[in-house]
């Protein structure tokens, strides 16, 4: 007779209570170089510097760690952006000519960013007769003048508008319109064509109710505000660009369309003048390109570049005494600022550093050291100065192991020794407490390098960077063109900056990386299969690096390889810095990308898998172990290669199609055998009959097997090693797990040669693998992950964790269980008789698939001894499940990435304490967390000085949930005051916005956990599949910004002294 358990109604209220002190989902920052820049200032007092985007996020950095987010409502591009120095407040203008004001207030002790007032101007003022202000087209430069909290601001029509900034209310009487100034100027000059929109406003240095006023057609005014008329008048006539004040104010310098620079002298009386004291064209006399930005500090200056020859080059140029120096960027320049003295007592700017904002990255020049050598930033890194192609993250790493690779990375670009600059952007003071575990976060990349990150903290810090390029002779040896230029070549470049997108060879991307944080040793695979097995060094060495090939195919007829050919190793000693030297090369074949691998430092093993099969390489005797092909009959497309694409593209989308009729087709065929798919619709249910699902469960989905000839159903998705039972329950040892696109999961006994007593190295005999168990799932669905379990059910540790006393010895009594994850569902089957024990259908449930998968540890905010391991899983449609281990139990989801962005899903990486990472532009990783304890986010503060009588902007404390902003990070958001002083109507949730914590299912008690954890290595491959809803997207257009930058002092372009 059988029984069934039926559970209460309701949800336990212990077991919720333990839930939201575990689980917690926030998206906590940005790490990376912001996408698509747009604007840049500096607050000189603060040492705090502001970034726009064209998505209308503000970022503000100070030091490493102190950071502030906030987005515009609106997705406008940022044109200009300018602190009102030592307040903390910032002014945004964006290009629908609105104006924001954002203010960093503290609350509960730490500083945040909030948007304090919004105002758009209108296009025609509420007067009307042809003596009512002038039409106002779009705001052209906006001019803060502090003292006395006003704001200037120009327009394409000539005029000048005047605001309060308190309010962003206009001030009334006040505006300049283009009449009142053409009435001061000479008949001669009046007669000639318009004034043009206002090119440039700035705040007199010795006077604060004077500002000057520059022209497009070159005209530059000195206006009293006071008196209302003009006291200085220049009449120029070339097109102007930009202005800037000398600093004692008796001399001013602009920039024009020509490329050419003149200099006037204020002290000249009343009377008009006619011509500059300086006017010369820096690199004539050819056709130059405009001077968009000039900046005078001290006795510097910069030049536009030759039309003719260097038309597509992006450059600043500096220039001290005889001194000219073209700085030549990879990426186009969106702006600059000088960080030099700002106090009045001072005579001299004395400039210290250059910070040059690029469209793909920050870079910061030491004025003070000759050679004007690039400082390195401490954050803001181009992540994608070559395309990300992988992503690992390593946590608790050794102190040991961290000291080497940071010395390692030291002597790669070592500082002059007298450079004693620092990073000059040092505002504010980070709150957060020091990590209690250093991570490194390892990126690999399409020019066959890997970098090693510090993501410990907030500021994700370069630490080392690794390049396998030169152990290959690739197709075209990279030269600078400029690397044979003669000494005699004008104008003088000199190449500036890391951002480099081109690749040398496509063959050398990373596909797979892999480190063993206990021996220092490491693995990277690439795109032309060569997998490299490195080991970190200290010294410099000069040696040849062993090479051994494995053909995948085991001679199997039928199959030619259509692919890239393989890459041709450097033969002979070749010299190889300190870092991670190379020891061994074991080339694949045929040369197809490396879908999976895995490390196993205490065996000296090292697995490997392509679409054609995996092998299992020994790299301390350096022979072969195991190859095995895992190729369908009718699996063509494996042998293409990725060159292929089109052709690929096209078959798989025509076997897409073909899939979608086969089902339709089943569908009409359907009533035919009712009976017998009834049968096995009850069956389906019949599985599913377990307590848990009695409560809530949702209709289940019909799930299509899949054609066991589908295209690429050798790909080897998953490779993992583990001392486990495979061959019976009393005997366990080393094993090796494969598991496939087509859903088959093989498994092998090891025979290793154990290591004697006091020696680190195992004996020099053959290691040999026997096939012990081969399983194949029902559904044939890709399997994603593979992870044994010991006795207690948890995941067993890394090699040499149990055996130095690192982790805790996993339980070899008890009966150990193997959980294997495919796209739709996860299973556990006991060992060594590989029978089914508990499984969830995701995909049956949720009408979803598994992308990526990982154990980690959650530990309790309640109390610190008590953790649990769980199964944290990310599915295509961007949600993120977690499950209890070995239950299997759903416990909370959330709502993570959006489903559009396919790319963002494939790139996402879990860590071992629950966070993870994902790519929110080619350039950015958002930082997430489902732990409730364990957080990384900014906590910072600054100290601010308001002027004496300013009133803070009034609010409306509606404060709404965490908005989504532009790529993803929540921040706090005020609904800002309108003009009239009425709340503007802010969404109270963003279109991404988390949703609340809720668990799916109702789960029963927890399986015993402990904080030990393994992260499964998985490789989301984009599909056909996953494209379908990406294909209708429009891509954003470029907007064509007339002016990025404006000629402030604390923003730039061209460097002047």
């Amino acid at each position: 007779m059988m029984k069934f358990r039926f559970r209460r109604q309701g949800a336990d209220p212990q077991r919720e209570k333990l839930k939201q002190e575990l689980f917690a989902f926030n998206k906590t920052v940005e790490h990376g170089f912001p996408n698509q820049p747009s604007a840049l200032a500096f607050d000189p007092e603060l040492r705090i510097m502001a970034i726009g985007t064209r998505s209308g996020a503000v970022k503000i950095y100070g030091a490493p760690g102190v950071e502030f987010t906030g987005l515009h409502r609106d997705m406008a591009t940022v044109t200009q952006m300018h602190f009102l120095p030592g307040q903390g407040r910032l002014l945004t203008l964006l290009d629908d000519s609105s104006l924001h004001l954002w203010e960093i207030v503290h609350q509960n002790g730490c500083a945040h960013l909030e948007e304090a007032l919004s105002f758009q101007l209108p296009s025609r003022l509420g007067f009307d007769g042809a003596s009512g202000p002038p039409t106002l087209a779009h705001i052209t430069v906006v001019l803060l003048v502090a003292a006395s909290n006003m704001a200037a601001l120009g327009t394409e029509g000539g005029s000048v508008f005047f605001l309060d900034v308190s309010t962003l209310m206009l001030i009334e009487g006040q505006t300049l319109g283009p009449d009142e100034v053409l009435r001061s100027l000479p008949d001669d000059y009046r007669c000639g064509k318009a004034l043009g929109p206002v090119e440039s406003l700035q705040g007199h240095l010795r006077d604060p109710t004077k500002i000057l006023i520059g022209y497009s057609r070159g005209l530059l005014v000195i206006w009293n505000q006071a008196a209302q008329c003009a006291d200085c008048i220049f009449l120029g006539n070339q097109q102007l660009e930009s202005l800037c004040w000398e600093r004692s104010g008796s001399t001013l310098v602009s920039s024009h369309s020509d490329g050419s620079y003149a200099v006037w002298s204020v002290d000249t009386g009343s009377s008009p003048v006619m011509q500059p004291d300086v006017a010369t064209v820096p690199y004539g006399p050819f056709p130059c390109k405009a001077i968009s930005k000039i900046l005078w500090r001290s006795c510097e200056s910069g030049g536009g570049m030759p039309r003719a020859s260097y038309g597509d080059r992006h450059c600043v140029s500096v220039l001290r005494a005889e001194t000219l120096v073209t700085l030549d960027f990879t990426s186009r320049i969106i702006d600059f600022f000088t960080v030099h003295s700002t106090r009045p007592e001072d005579e001299f700017d004395e400039p210290q550093a250059l910070a040059v904002l690029l469209e793909e990255e920050l870079v910061v020049l030491d004025l003070q050291v000759p050679g004007w050598p690039v400082v390195p930033a401490p954050y803001l890194a181009p992540l994608h100065s070559s395309a990300i192609t992988c992503s690992a993250h390593v946590a608790n790493v050794p102190a040991k192991l961290w000291a080497r690779i940071v010395s390692a990375g030291e002597q790669q670009s070592p500082q002059p020794a007298s450079s004693a600059l620092s990073w000059p952007i040092t505002g504010g003071r980070s709150l957060a407490q020091e990590p209690s575990q250093r991570g490194l976060l390892l990126t690999g990349h399409e020019d066959g390098t890997v970098r090693f990150w510090d993501a410990s903290g907030v500021a994700l810090q370069p630490l080392y960077k690794l390049s396998t390029a030169g152990l290959f002779q690739t197709d075209c040896e990279h030269a600078d063109s400029l690397a044979q230029a003669t000494e005699d070549d004008w104008p003088p470049f000199r190449k500036v900056g890391c951002f480099d997108p081109y690749s040398d060879d496509p063959r050398l991307g990373v596909q797979k990386v892999a480190l063993c944080k206990y021996t220092a040793q490491m693995v990277v695979a690439g795109t032309a299969g060569q997998v490299l097995v490195l080991e970190l060094s200290d010294v410099p060495l000069e040696q040849a690096v062993s090479v051994a090939s494995m053909d995948l195919l085991q001679d199997r007829e039928g199959f030619t390889w259509k692919g890239h050919e393989r890459l041709s190793p450097r033969t002979g000693p070749l010299p190889w810095p300190a870092g991670f030297q190379p020891r061994m090369l074991v080339q694949c074949l045929p040369p197809a990308a490396v879908t999976a691998v895995t490390l196993h430092t205490e065996w000296n093993l090292v697995a490997f898998g392509t679409s054609h099969g995996f092998g299992l390489f020994d790299y301390q005797r350096k022979s072969p172990v195991l190859a095995r092909c895992t190729l369908h009959p009718n699996d063509s497309l494996a042998m293409e290669g990725p060159l292929s694409r089109v052709k690929s593209l096209k078959k798989s989308l025509r076997q897409s199609f073909r899939r979608i009729r086969k089902s339709r087709v089943s569908g009409k065929k359907r009533a035919a055998n009712a009976n017998s798919k009834l049968q096995e619709a009850n069956a389906q249910l019949a599985e599913q009959a377990c307590p848990h699902d009695l409560e809530m469960t949702p209709v289940q989905r019909r799930i299509e097997p899949r054609s066991a000839d589908d295209s690429l159903s050798g790909v080897v998705r998953c490779l993992y090693f583990a001392d486990t039972f495979l061959r019976d329950a009393a005997h366990h040892g080393p094993t090796m797990w494969a598991g496939t696109n087509s859903g088959s999961v093989f498994a092998y006994a090891l025979e290793v040669p154990a290591a004697t007593a006091g020696s680190e190295k195992r004996p020099e005999r053959v290691v040999e693998a026997v096939l012990g168990k081969e399983v194949q799932l029902m559904h044939r669905a890709p399997v994603v992950a593979i992870a044994v379990l010991d006795g207690r059910g948890r995941p067993l540790p890394e090699p040499y964790e149990a055996s130095q006393d690192l982790a805790q010895a996993p339980d070899m009594q008890g009966g150990h269980a193997v959980l294997i994850a495919s796209e739709e569902q996860f299973k556990v089957f006991t060992l060594p008789k590989v029978s089914a024990k508990t499984k969830f259908k995701l995909t049956a449930h949720e009408g979803c698939r598994v992308r990526k998968v990982a154990l980690a540890t959650f530990a309790s905010v309640a109390c610190e001894d008590y953790a649990e391991t769980c199964l944290a899983c990310l599915t295509n449609l961007g949600d993120v499940h977690v499950f209890s281990v070995p239950g299997l139990r759903p416990q909370v989801h959330y709502s993570c990435i959006r489903k559009e962005d396919i790319s963002g899903i494939a790139s996402c990486v879990f860590t071992r304490h629950g966070q993870g990472f994902y790519l929110i532009s080619p350039s950015e990783f958002e930082r997430f967390s489902l732990s409730a304890r364990n957080i990384t986010e900014p906590l910072c503060s600054l100290d601010l000085s308001w002027p004496h009588g300013a009133a803070r902007a009034s609010y409306s404390l509606q404060e709404s949930p965490k908005l989504s902003q532009a790529n993803g990070t929540p921040g706090i958001v005020l609904a800002p005051q309108s003009r009239d002083g009425s709340p503007n109507p802010v969404h109270s949730q963003g279109a991404d916005t988390p949703e609340p914590l809720e668990a799916v299912l109702s789960p029963m008690s927890i399986d015993s956990a402990t904080s030990a954890d393994t992260t499964l290595d998985t490789i989301g491959d984009i599909t056909v599949e996953d494209v379908k809803d990406f294909l209708g997207t429009s891509e954003e257009s470029e907007r064509n910004l007339r002016n990025l930058v404006e000629d402030e002092a604390r923003a730039g372009a061209i460097l002047i002294k």
